[in-house]
């Protein structure tokens, strides 16, 4: 329920702040040194927000459905592409966090690789990997591989750091009970990275929304709101609240993600309490 509240309270604040902005704001913009530093505050470029809520309830196009309804099941496409690649992500970064700690090896030669993957511009990634992919695979799983690769990162990287954390005397006390490897994972590293793990899915969700979109755009696959984006940007001189009704489509998608997260998260979490005040 705070949480809630804290979501509808950071909405309410941005509100807020357009709406300010777009009152006091300068039509052309604020420039600093020839270089406008604040964007321009005219209905071009920033509608009010109930000019874009209002175009969510009239027709895309004359006797078409609603825009909102357009949107929605683009998003809804999106979800579905986002919801394999995150799996698959999370799943890669797991394997991988799980070897590098057992391994240090492994730890050692293959971090550094890990972390240079992400250096590569997803624009630039994304034709490569549609055109690897596109005799082999249908448009939206090479879009979901695309999501897959950001999404990978952040828990690879948040799992090796939480399966790490326990502390010397408890890993100690293990082995004084003749545990082996597996038994000291199942038992004290992944309970104790669970607090690492679920903000590391967060951002591999939201990773994974950014890389669906991406690549949904970079790819030219249709149906997804990556695609609408594009589409809607092109009326962007004779309808600009059309195009902010894709861009909230997408903000809203990964919402989803994140909030699903967290309904994951609670239960576990609220377990994992539990046992540690038995123990104690």
């Amino acid at each position: 329920m705070r949480r809630a509240l804290y979501v509808l309270a950071g909405v309410a604040v941005l509100a807020l702040l357009w709406e300010g902005y777009k009152l006091v704001g300068s039509p052309d913009g604020t420039v600093l040194f020839g270089v406008r530093v604040l964007p321009r505050a005219d209905d071009l470029s920033m509608p009010h927000l109930w000019t874009v809520l209002q175009r969510l309830v009239r027709p895309e196009l004359t006797g078409g459905r609603p825009v909102g309804l357009v949107v929605l099941q683009a998003c809804l496409f999106t979800l579905g592409i986002t919801a394999v690649g995150f799996l698959v992500g999370a799943l890669v970064g797991l394997l991988l966090a799980v070897a590098m700690q057992r391994f240090r090896l492994v730890e050692r030669g293959l971090l550094p690789y890990v972390i240079l993957s992400q250096t590569v511009p997803l624009v630039a990634l994304a034709p490569l990997v549609a055109g690897w992919g596109g005799t082999i695979m249908p448009p939206w799983a090479t879009v979901a591989v695309i999501a897959a690769y950001l999404a990978f990162f952040p828990v690879a990287v948040g799992m090796l750091r939480g399966l790490q954390s326990p502390a010397a005397s408890g890993v100690e006390l293990m082995r004084s009970y003749a545990a082996g490897w597996w038994r000291t994972l199942v038992k004290l590293r992944l309970p104790a990275a669970l607090p690492y793990l679920f903000p590391a899915l967060r951002l591999a969700g939201a990773a994974a929304v950014v890389g669906a979109v991406v690549g949904e755009i970079s790819t030219g696959t249709r149906g997804g709101i990556g695609r609408l984006i594009i589409e809607y940007s092109r009326e962007a001189t004779s309808d600009p609240a059309k195009v902010y009704t894709a861009m909230l489509g997408a903000a809203l998608l990964g919402l989803v993600v994140a909030g699903a997260v967290t309904l994951f998260e609670l239960p576990l979490m609220r377990h994992r309490r539990h046992v540690e005040v038995v123990t104690l």
